[in-house]
């Protein structure tokens, strides 16, 4: 069967057909909400495949990680949302046969290559807005299922695997394109508020596997599981007077409604409306973003591409590609990749509640840090800003907050921010996040960290909207130097 991007085919079949010659498998993966949902899908087809694998997850791809991944006694290492960087340092190990790479990945590849490398770079797709990780994990699984011919894999128990949302293991795969949405999503590449490109054929596998719907709707978080007050308030990427940040605002503009907004005394969801209820209430939103004066262009924001996972539950956050990347990133910058993992594999009781305790937390800390970012503001230089965290925000979420802060009152939107973070006693994080207006002007994060860190004796990159590094801690200001020099050559 023809499988869903058409450059990557042969690539990936070849990365299938070596999957498949392998006794078994060490599988190496990010632990973001792109790299989790990678390695949910590569560890399904590699299951129903008949493949005995072992997983593991890494924050960060670094020399010291690749020795440890080398030292183990796995001759074939599936590397899945990241590896193409750290071809350089793989390579030695390839060279002196401690282990055959095969890695599915969407980031900018190092100076060197490799036989099973599936990179949409390679082949003229755009990593950072047309495929991501979990995409390149979804090519490589619908492969697999080809090459290995394979019927539903048998369980312990006699019956068959299942899959993420206790469906029945299908022997294409097609029901793992949820996931690569949910991935795709969760790396910010539904720009223009849809997927595009090789996803938006990802997201065709998933609706006619009937795992996906999709539709125009209010482009707002928290459809699912936030209280209709809530999501209006909380809704600040189109700022509405009256309603954005204003408890008292958003009660007033829903009890002006001639609707059913509560059951059983409790607000009613977004998802819990009919269709005829939720174009009154985008209705009046748009009305009154007109009458507060928003841009004609911010309110076509409003409106977006929702990606449902049809099997899930409604009202909880695996129904919503968004609010579910949302879950799994907080479970990835608190370490706990093993939860996202269960999540994503269909573990719907401990593994889903100790997630959701992880995101309460998660939310609770980027709060504190939004407010933290907001008062004490940044330093602008002349292309850049930047501010400062310490040890005041975490290292894993301080490019999350950094982005959220974008467009607060004295944040500008119209420069990409930086922020640094402690690492440890040696070292600082460094993340950067632009926007997308910016990356149509020129701006490209992966460069810009990419180059910066290493000028300075650290190492970096990502893609061009969000990108980070690490530096040794004495060269912030040096650092600082550099990105806002290539940052004003991107952006003349």
């Amino acid at each position: 069967m023809a499988g869903p991007v058409p450059e990557l085919e042969d690539r990936a079949r070849e990365c299938a057909e070596r999957l498949c010659e392998a006794d078994r498998v060490l599988l190496a993966s990010h632990i973001d909400a792109d790299g989790l949902t990678s390695a949910a899908i590569a560890a399904q087809a590699l299951e129903r495949a008949g493949i005995p694998f072992e997983t593991v997850f890494e924050k960060q791809l670094d020399a010291e990680a690749i020795a440890a991944i080398a030292a183990t006694d796995y001759d074939t290492v599936l590397f899945t949302d990241f590896g193409s960087g750290q071809l350089d340092v793989i390579g030695e190990y390839e060279d002196t046969g401690d282990f055959t790479p095969i890695i599915a990945d969407h980031h900018q590849p190092a100076d060197r290559d490799t036989e099973y490398h599936l990179n949409p770079l390679l082949f003229g797709i755009n990593g950072a807005s047309e495929l991501s990780g979990a995409g390149a994990s979804y090519v490589l699984a619908r492969a697999l299922a080809d090459v290995s011919d394979s019927s539903p894999a048998a369980a312990t128990d006699g019956g068959t695997v299942a899959g993420p949302a206790g469906t029945t293991a299908r022997a294409d795969n097609r029901d793992l394109a949820a996931l690569a949405v949910v991935g795709a999503v969760g790396d910010m590449q539904a720009a223009g508020g849809e997927l595009h490109g090789a996803n938006a054929n990802i997201v065709t596998d998933g609706v006619e596997a009937g795992v996906l719907e999709t539709g125009k709707d209010l482009a707002l978080y928290g459809k699912q599981t936030r209280p209709l007050p809530k999501l209006l308030e909380y809704a600040t990427d189109v700022h509405i007077p009256g309603i954005s940040n204003d408890t008292n605002g958003a009660l007033r503009f829903l009890d002006g409604l001639d609707l059913e907004l509560k059951r059983d005394g409790e607000w009613r969801r977004w998802a819990d409306l009919s269709g005829e209820e939720k174009q009154t209430v985008a209705s009046a939103l748009v009305r009154k973003a007109v009458s507060s004066g928003v841009p004609a262009a911010k309110i076509d924001e409003l409106v977006g591409t929702a990606y449902v996972l049809s099997e899930e539950p409604v009202g909880t956050e695996l129904r919503d590609a968004s609010e579910f990347s949302t879950l799994l990133n907080a479970t990835a910058r608190y370490e706990r990749a093993d939860v996202g993992l269960g999540v994503c594999l269909g573990n719907r009781d401990g593994a889903l509640e100790r997630a959701r305790q992880l995101l309460r937390e998660h939310r609770r800390n980027l709060s504190n840090g939004i407010d933290l970012v907001t008062r004490e503001g940044t330093t602008e230089e002349a292309h850049i800003q930047w501010f400062d965290a310490g040890d005041e925000i975490r290292e894993t979420i301080v490019g999350i907050v950094a982005g959220m802060a974008m467009g607060n009152q004295g944040i500008s939107r119209s420069k990409p921010i930086i922020a640094f973070a402690a690492k440890n006693d040696d070292e600082l994080k460094v993340s950067a996040r632009g926007t997308h207006s910016l990356v149509r002007q020129g701006l490209d994060l992966s460069v810009v960290m990419g180059e910066a860190s290493r000028a300075v004796g650290g190492d970096g990159g990502g893609h061009d909207v969000a990108a980070g590094a690490t530096i040794p801690s004495g060269q912030k200001r040096a650092f600082v130097d550099h990105a806002d020099e290539l940052a004003g050559e991107q952006l003349r």
